[in-house]
């Protein structure tokens, strides 16, 4: 076994863990869970009534 086998079984093994990171990434069954978590960051927004409360603007 040579650096080339080694480097070969290194490109095998990127690519499968590639390719299972896509699989779990795009399966329907995480979409709730990506979807909950893509809207984090507008969760703590203030909404137009607690603006008129504080008088605060944008």
């Amino acid at each position: 076994m040579d650096i080339n086998d080694l480097r070969a079984l290194a490109t095998v093994f990127t690519t499968v863990a590639f390719v299972t990171v896509c699989i779990w990434a795009y399966s329907g069954k995480n979409k709730k869970r990506f979807d909950e978590a893509a809207n984090i960051p507008f969760a703590d927004e203030p909404t137009a009534a607690d603006e008129r409360k504080t008088g605060e603007q944008k």
